[in-house]
């Protein structure tokens, strides 16, 4: 979800000689890494955990309450020629409980408090206009009639449960953005691993230790979004959870919106807003692949002064260790140049029915918090945390805090009350083309 040039420089690299990417001499199979060959000749590094419950797995449906977590999802959204999106929620209203944790970096003595607020009597509810009501129109406006370029109606059941690491039938899917590699989900795969939980995290085409075909076309939306449908059938279990970051929030998108029985929660690091992606026809990234192998460097160090909210040698070790933004110059602008999906749009956002967490780090340069408070005002069931010491890398810079966050996610259910939620008419969209 990130097209401009700023956007572009999230994704910048060390920059490699090579455009090809070989397999890491660690990746072995015993190291609970396996190459998948998504279509001949395609291969992705995949890391998959296992975990051993020493032959007592549960089937996760003793520990759900019968009956307790089915939502009924039941909105409409309508779409006028002016561009305007009114929503409105007529289903059950979703709370949550308030939940506390403790800042997870190390070099701030902070203490950072999060909670699971109440998105449908809270962010749905229409936001006055400075305060006064707005003047009636013409008369001859009022008999007039508008007609909605387009009406979709969701009306469905979905059970919501609890998480847990003890049960056999949950996955959880890690999918990182351009630039980097599953290796940037290095605290939260033996985080959650430990707690039992399977997890699968790939390197996308060009990553990590993915191979790197020289066309550019195996680079665009659709060519990584069809390897995630790979990777996500073979892995999947009866319920899954999603954790992108940046842009592999687009990819948690289209799984969910593909495979709603399938899967049970997201998770949108630092993702941005509700906006179909284009690329952008005056990103640096249209530069000659030779004149971005030159700009590395400095590109690098962009990077580094803009995704971390501090840019000491912690930082600097944290991009080593964890192998990423080390793509080549040509992965690099295929990608940017292949940020094309104009069915991602608000609508498409509008439809999930899955429970969202969006996670959004106080000091990322990159993404603006107000795309993802518009993000979770187009959300059905969405819950927007901010964490104070973080900024776009969060997830490295507060292992900790980001851990508990999920973790309270993966194990929240539902409380449902008896009463609907009013009607939500949003602002007219600006930034949907």
């Amino acid at each position: 979800m990130l097209t401009s040039i700023t956007d572009g420089i999230m994704c910048c690299l060390t920059g490699k000689s090579a455009n090809t990417v070989a397999p890491l001499e660690n990746s072995e199979p015993g190291d609970g890494y396996e190459f998948v060959e998504v279509k001949p000749g395609r291969v992705l590094r995949v890391r998959h955990i296992v975990p051993d419950r020493g032959g007592c797995e549960t089937s996760g449906e003793e520990d759900q309450k019968p009956g307790g977590g089915v939502v009924h999802c039941k909105r409409k959204i309508t779409v006028y020629r002016n561009g305007q999106l009114v929503i409105e929620n007529l289903g059950d209203v979703v709370r949550s409980e308030i939940l506390h944790c403790q800042n997870g970096n190390t070099e701030a003595s902070s203490t950072v408090e999060v909670e699971l607020s109440d998105y449908n009597s809270s962010a749905t509810e229409p936001k006055p206009s400075h305060g006064a009501e707005a003047p009636p129109p013409p008369a001859g406006e009022r008999r007039r009639k508008r007609k909605p370029k387009r009406t979709v109606v969701i009306d469905c059941d979905r059970k919501i449960s609890s998480c847990k690491g003890t049960h056999s039938d949950v996955a959880l899917f890690f999918i990182h953005g351009v630039g980097g590699s599953l290796d940037i989900w290095g605290s939260q795969l033996d985080f959650f691993s430990r707690l039992g939980y399977g997890v699968i995290a790939p390197d996308l085409a060009g990553h990590g230790a993915s191979t790197a075909p020289l066309i550019a076309a195996a680079y665009t939306f659709y060519a990584l979004a069809e390897d995630m449908r790979a990777i996500f059938k073979r892995y999947a279990r009866k319920r899954n959870i999603l954790i992108g970051h940046s842009y592999g929030v687009s990819f948690c998108t289209f799984l969910a919106h593909e495979y709603p029985d399938q899967v049970h929660k997201v998770v949108m690091v630092n993702g941005g807003g509700p906006t179909a992606l284009e690329p952008s026809l005056c990103s640096i990234f249209n530069l000659p692949t030779c004149v971005l192998h030159c700009l590395a460097p400095c590109l690098a160090w962009s990077f580094l002064k803009a995704g971390f909210a501090r840019q000491g040698a912690k930082e600097k070790q944290l991009l080593k260790e964890g192998n990423a933004f080390n793509v080549s110059s040509f992965v690099l602008r295929a990608m940017m140049s292949g940020q094309y999906w104009p069915e991602g749009d608000e609508v498409y956002h509008a439809e999930l029915t899955v429970p969202i967490l969006l996670v959004h780090g106080m000091h990322d340069k990159f993404v603006p918090i107000e795309e993802d408070q518009r993000m979770a005002e187009i959300l059905l069931i969405a819950f927007l945390k901010v964490i104070d010491e973080g900024s776009h890398m969060v997830m490295m810079e507060c292992p900790e805090t980001v851990n508990t966050l999920l973790h309270e996610f993966f194990l929240w259910e539902p409380d449902l009350p008896s009463e609907v939620p009013a009607a939500q008419d949003s602002q007219p969209s600006q930034d949907n083309k």
